[in-house]
């Protein structure tokens, strides 16, 4: 992703959930950011262009010992 996407996203994610959220691109892959809160890695988000849209999706796993 592009730095001006990441911020952008970066900027949506601390005004909609929360202030300490970071987002940092990953290595060698152009089309997905790694999100953390904190430092701890929270998931990926994948950006989707498709028939001219462009939309994101925002993957979190949980584990069921986090619960």
């Amino acid at each position: 992703m592009k730095p001006e996407e990441v911020k952008k996203l970066e900027a949506y994610f601390k005004r909609n959930l929360n202030q300490e959220i970071v987002i940092k691109p990953r290595p060698r892959k152009d089309e997905s950011a790694e999100v953390y809160l904190a430092d701890e890695f929270l998931g990926v988000i994948f950006r989707d262009e498709e028939d001219g849209e462009l939309s994101y999706n925002f993957s979190m796993a949980i584990l069921a010992i986090d619960l």
